[in-house]
């Protein structure tokens, strides 16, 4: 809902800048993202000048200037700047009431109390979508933290000796910073799966972490939170109707919190069974008496729905699906018509915004609907991002269920020798376009990996034509066990001994690729573009606990006769009284793009237009003679693995320009 900055000197170095130049920077660091919070901006610099810290808000919740931050305690100990919505705030207000003196009814002004009452122990009760910069001032404490699934982001570097921290890299650039390349990033993928960035010496803050400064020195990131999945031996004891009803009440419940709100509160509705039970549990909810947003009429006619809705040529438009799902439910339907010609003018924005890559036009879909959300009068979606990571829903998580049998449960038809067949040709199950070269790996990588092929899709699909001098200078690097070693010790011990294949592979995916890119380039940071905070109900953490501790077998349900799979099974259960029988039976398809355009037209030309010599051979760490003919192939010769690369190089080149990165090279890499 905001953006935030903030810098500490580091070391309490005395040729610190003068006050007006830190203000200058603090308003240019704001002022890059302001479309993030234009209803109101502060900041506080400390009176020695070592911390400052900013904020843009984007009023949902108090939209009186009591909500506006930076936040500060009565005695002036605590300082904090908040993004996010923090759930349960009033339950917490009213417990601490006698002891924290609240200055107005914001659900982020909790932040202040829960620390001042736990310490760092805050951070477990903070329930929702946060990012988080709170400044101690007694014990010169300084403290930087993101929600446990990364749906805000949260970016730090260190420049000049000091400690900059803000929700979106670009704003690094107010204070100075020159963006390089990290090639190394770049060769790996590390961007993808651990705390680094695509740029040299800017990080960020991973889910579930907190970076922390004391007494001005050295700064630390700790882990408060992380996944965690069953003892893949341990019998499941809980009914089948027992795990299903669990599913379904913290679902509603998840709703129901993310219904709060002084302002307008609408839904992103595709034809997938996530975004579906999301509008049947809201309009549920509604005619129990639910107030959504700040209206509390029952008329179901006011609840209003989002649409992509592609060309009906395009083979991936679900706005007939997701319209019929409205008439079902009684609610607005409001389709957003996405043209090539769309797709094309808001590709460069989509990568700006996002500060992230993905090898298709989704952002760019996702964008216009944002704009038009905002067109309505909406400053709040709920949405259904998460529900494939913690539901077993993708399509490559197919090969992963049957590499070992559940023993934690099992199905009623289980057979072991059509599971063992099954299994043994299995392959990787990957969405159109995608082409998976993933170079061999370390025995004891794919051991660590419990022989899951999740981490080599993560490296290894639609590889970058690089310059050969990066294969050179880093040819003992091995992507996957750089991935395999990013994770910690206890981590990588269930992952081979503890947990299944699949809760291996949904791990591996919901800490990678999830939080790192799809929640980038489809979630928070394009939405916000147009003001409009996202919701994504499934990523409330009661739920995902839950979730998590179900057997394999009740997400995943495997056919034995007719060699098909029911994804999602225990959620498509749970959420049958809300959606149609159309949604309920239907098969996963992702939310996507199209893939084919037309010759000469708006995509065919962007695409020539980025992916030039001169622009790739700009970037240095790209091949041009391999990727030369890139886009002609993928437009002219329809060829979908053509099309994903030409976007990724494209995406590259933008990234360039926006944030003017210097050519990489042997020498500086």
């Amino acid at each position: 809902m905001c953006g935030i900055t903030s810098v500490l000197t580091l070391g309490k170095t005395p040729k610190h800048p003068e006050r007006g130049q830190i203000e200058e920077e603090i308003h240019n660091s704001l002022e890059i993202v302001k479309h993030r919070g234009p209803d109101a901006s502060g900041k506080w610099i400390s009176p020695d000048n070592l911390v400052g810290l900013g904020h843009i808000r984007l009023s949902i919740v108090d939209l009186s200037p009591e909500g506006n931050q930076p936040f500060h305690d009565t005695e002036n100990d605590v300082y904090a700047v908040v993004n996010g919505e923090l759930y349960d705030h009033e339950r917490y207000r009213e417990e601490l009431a006698a002891e924290y003196q609240f200055q107005g009814h914001s659900d982020c002004e909790i932040v202040l109390a829960l620390y001042k009452h736990y310490g760092l122990g805050f951070l477990s009760h903070l329930r929702g979508e946060f990012a988080v910069v709170l400044w101690d001032a007694k014990r010169d404490i300084f403290i930087a933290t993101r929600d446990r699934y990364g749906i805000k982001s949260l970016y730090y570097t260190i420049f000049e000796n000091r400690l900059l921290v803000a929700t979106e890299m670009k704003q690094f650039l107010a204070y100075g910073w020159e963006p390089e390349w990290d090639v190394r990033s770049i060769y790996e993928t590390g961007w993808v799966f651990d705390a680094r960035t695509m740029f040299q010496g800017v990080k960020k803050i991973q889910p579930g972490h907190y970076l922390i400064s004391r007494n001005y020195g050295d700064i630390q990131t700790e882990k408060y939170w992380d996944l965690q999945y069953p003892d893949k031996f341990t019998k499941e004891v809980r009914t089948e109707e027992e795990m299903i009803e669990g599913v379904r009440e913290r679902l509603l419940d998840a709703v129901r919190v993310r219904l709060r709100a002084d302002v307008p509160v609408g839904i992103y509705l595709s034809g997938g069974i996530d975004s579906s039970a999301i509008a049947g549990m809201v309009v549920h909810l509604v005619k129990e008496g639910a107030k959504l947003g700040d209206s509390s009429s029952q008329d179901l006619s006011r609840i209003q729905c989002f649409t992509v809705q592609f060309d009906k040529g395009s083979e991936v438009d679900e706005s007939e699906i997701a319209k019929r799902t409205a008439e079902f439910l009684g609610v607005k339907f409001n389709p957003v018509h996405v043209t090539e010609e769309i797709l094309a003018e808001r590709l460069e924005n989509v990568v700006w915004n996002s500060e992230a890559f993905m090898a298709d036009f989704n952002g760019a879909g996702k964008l216009a609907m944002a704009e038009v959300a905002k067109k309505h009068g909406f400053k709040v979606v709920i949405t259904g991002e998460g529900s494939d990571e913690h539901f077993a829903g993708y399509p490559y998580f197919q090969s992963e269920f049957l590499l070992e049998p559940d023993h934690t449960w099992t199905v009623p038809d289980y057979n072991a020798a059509k599971h063992a067949e099954a299994a043994k040709n299995a392959g990787t199950n990957l969405i159109k376009g995608m082409k998976s070269v993933v170079p061999k790996t370390l025995p004891s990588t794919t051991r660590t990996l419990n022989n899951t092929s999740i981490g080599g899709l993560l490296t290894g699909t639609i590889p970058l034509a690089l310059a050969p001098w990066l294969a050179e200078k880093y040819k003992n690097t091995d992507g996957q066990t750089v991935l395999a070693e990013s994770f910690n010790g206890e981590i990588r011990h269930n992952m081979s001994e503890k947990w299944h294949p699949l809760h291996t592979a949904e791990y591996i995916w919901t800490k990678a690729a999830f939080s790192n890119s799809l929640l980038r380039y489809l979630g928070d940071n394009n939405d916000m573009a147009y003001q409009v905070e996202s919701r994504p109900a499934f990523l409330d953490h009661n739920l995902t606990e839950y979730a998590n501790s179900l057997p394999p077998s009740m997400k995943m349900r495997y056919n034995y006769d007719t060699g098909t799979f029911n994804e999602k099974y225990v959620l498509r259960e749970a959420v049958r009284p809300f959606v149609t029988d159309e949604i309920y039976k239907r098969k996963k398809q992702p939310y996507m793009a199209p893939l084919q355009y037309t010759i000469d037209g708006p995509v065919h030309r962007k695409l020539k237009e980025l992916v030039t010599k001169e622009n790739v051979e700009n970037l240095g760490f790209v091949d041009w003679s391999r990727t030369e003919g890139l886009v002609s192939k993928a437009v002219e010769g329809s060829d979908p693995v053509a099309f994903r690369a030409a976007v990724t190089v494209a995406q590259y080149v933008i990234m360039s320009r926006r944030f003017g990165v210097g050519l990489a090279s042997p020498d500086k890499n």
